[in-house]
C-alpha cells in the first residue's frame, strides 16, 4: 500500500498543474461581460495556504470545482492536501453555496459543506460547516473572495483533539467558464 501522504501530494500537484494548463488555454475574453454566477457557469479554484494541526505547521494545496445549477446557486467539490507536517492530512468537501445577486461588483455569499478528513494513522473525521463572506468580481471571468468558516467535527474525540469545532478565515481566487 502506498503511504497516504505520497498519494495526496501527487494528486495535489497534478490538480494544480491541470488548473494552470486550463488557465493558459482559456480565451482572453472568457467570462467577459457575463455574470459568473449564472446557471450553467462552472468554477475552478485553487487553495494555497498555511494551516496548523497536531502542533505542526502545514502547507495546504487544494483545488475546487463548482457548477451553478441556478442563478447564484452552486454545487461544488473541493479537495485539499496538507503536507510538511506529521501526520499527512487530506480533505474532501462537497458543498452548496448561494451568491446573492446584486447589480454591483460585490456579492455576498453563504454556504454549507460536509467534509471527510483522512489523517494518517488516525480514524477519519467527518464534519459539517457553514461559510459566509463577500466576492469581488474582477470583470474578466474571475473573482476574489473573503469570508469566515465555522466547522463542527461529528466524529471527534476530545481526548485526541484539542477542540471539536473550528472557526477560520477563508480567501479565494476563482475563474469561471
Amino acid at each position: 500500500m502506498i503511504p497516504l501522504s505520497i498519494t495526496t501530494r501527487t494528486i495535489a500537484m497534478l490538480a494544480v498543474l491541470a488548473f494552470l494548463l486550463l488557465c493558459a488555454t482559456l480565451p482572453a475574453d472568457a467570462g467577459v461581460g457575463r455574470d459568473p454566477f449564472t446557471d450553467g457557469s462552472m468554477r475552478l479554484s485553487v487553495v494555497v495556504g498555511n494551516g496548523y494541526a497536531f502542533d505542526e505547521s502545514y502547507l495546504i494545496v487544494g483545488v475546487g470545482f463548482g457548477y451553478f445549477v441556478a442563478k447564484g446557486l452552486e454545487l461544488g467539490l473541493d479537495a485539499e492536501s496538507w503536507s510538511g507536517g506529521d501526520p499527512g492530512i487530506t480533505k474532501i468537501s462537497p458543498a452548496v453555496r448561494y451568491i446573492v445577486p446584486t447589480n454591483g461588483a460585490i456579492r455576498p455569499y453563504i454556504g454549507a459543506f460536509y467534509r471527510w478528513t483522512m489523517i494518517e494513522n488516525l480514524d477519519d473525521l467527518t464534519s459539517l460547516g457553514g461559510r459566509a463572506g463577500i466576492y469581488f468580481l474582477s470583470g474578466r471571468g474571475s473573482y476574489f473572495g473573503a469570508g469566515m468558516v465555522y466547522e463542527k467535527y461529528l466524529s471527534c474525540d476530545e481526548a485526541v483533539y484539542r477542540s471539536c469545532s473550528d472557526t477560520y478565515p477563508e480567501i479565494i481566487f476563482a475563474i469561471t467558464f
